[in-house]
């Protein structure tokens, strides 16, 4: 039977390789999926990774969906290092945007445009305290932040659906579950004409910048990255685990409310049952393709986002379903897991035992002259 084993000594180079050939395995998967469904591979796959990248049109709405990916993807890069598995960003995210579309809500016409400002604050600051939720629970009682985490993100999807439909809902708008439209100078600047894509990328660049100096550069960033591989070594040099817990519980889930205030201030522009398309989740997706790195979930953020765009287009192009980008998702973590396991460990053909049966002893005859 096939067994694994460890390597001895893992190549270096196919460990920063894996993410490549894991994308690789998922074109390779994915034309043969296009086929199975009876359609052309070459036009699919053109759809998912060339057709996102081919106008300024194209490549504004890529830049527009990768920003909330990078956004999230960084606070998780945060916590996953430190051994903290926030996984409930999707209902951070919501809350940013709840947060953010409140206040949103309250401006006018003849408001200021700097009140971007508060609307994006406000979003962050939501997401924060609904981490901070999964914190006290983890930190103060020892509950698992895995579940805790994840049970939110059904509370936040309740409560935005309670408002949406409830006390929030625009009286103009046919009985639909839906706010009222944002006042014009709560929107974002666009970056160019023509184009959706707005300030929201600049600003998660910066803070992919600042988030690499932190983790690489800090004594903070350090710990952190301690307490992720070794808590024992930790605790010895110091390290607080409850410091631990917070700060990273915070970090990422204040940028997953970012995320969500520059969604409904920036190409929404109100609050729907729909406000989230798994960012959230898709996020998780993309910190662990970018090997925890700012630099590599910037990168797999744009490819995440060609993800969504390419299940938009076979869904109107091909007439496939949209949740084909779920697929695609799956695919390229679960051909990361593999890659990553045969980086670290090799197939090795086992003979089988069956239990209770013994190997006879050889008998050996015993040597002239020898009592």
């Amino acid at each position: 039977m096939l067994a694994l084993e460890a390597r001895a000594s893992p190549s270096r180079f196919f460990a920063y390789a894996s993410p490549a050939c894991a994308l690789l395995l998922s074109v390779l998967l994915g034309a043969a999926l296009f086929a199975a469904l009876g359609h052309d591979p070459a036009r699919g796959l053109g759809l998912f990774f060339i057709e996102p990248f081919s106008s300024r049109r194209a490549l504004g709405e890529l830049a527009l969906k990768a920003t909330p990916l990078l956004l999230i993807g960084l606070g998780l890069t945060v916590s996953f290092r430190a051994n903290v598995w926030n996984i409930g960003a999707e209902g951070q995210f919501i809350v940013g945007a709840l947060c953010a579309g409140r206040l949103a809500l309250l401006a006018g016409e003849q408001t200021t445009p700097w009140v971007v400002a508060p609307i994006v604050l406000a979003g962050a600051l939501g997401g924060l305290l609904w981490a901070a939720l999964v914190a006290l629970l983890r930190a103060r009682f020892g509950a698992s932040e895995i579940l805790v985490s994840l049970m939110l993100v059904y509370v936040a999807e309740q409560l935005l659906n309670y408002l949406v439909f409830g006390p929030w809902r625009d009286p103009a708008g046919h009985n639909f579950p839906q706010t009222a439209l944002f006042a014009a100078p709560t929107g974002l600047p666009r970056l160019m004409a023509g184009s959706r894509a707005n300030i929201g990328l600049p600003l998660a660049l910066v803070l992919a910048a600042l988030f690499w100096l932190f983790l690489q550069r800090s004594q903070r960033g350090y710990a952190l990255l301690v307490a992720g591989l070794s808590p024992a070594a930790a605790r010895y040099a110091g390290f607080s685990s409850s410091t631990t817990i917070w700060l990273t519980l915070l970090v990422s889930g204040a940028m997953a409310g970012l995320a969500g205030a520059l969604e409904v201030a920036g190409p929404l522009g109100q609050l729907t049952p729909h406000v989230s398309m798994g960012y959230g989740f898709a996020a998780i997706v993309v910190a662990f393709v970018g090997r925890l790195s700012p630099l590599g979930v910037s990168l797999a953020s744009l490819l995440m986002s060609a993800f969504y765009i390419g299940g938009e287009l076979a869904q109107s192009r091909m007439g496939l379903p949209k949740s084909l980008t779920l697929v695609f998702q799956g695919v390229l973590l679960f051909a990361l897991l593999a890659c990553d396991t045969l980086v670290h460990r090799r197939l090795r053909w086992v003979a089988r035992v069956t239990p209770g049966r013994t190997t006879p002893a050889r008998v050996t005859s015993a040597e002239p002259g020898r009592s």
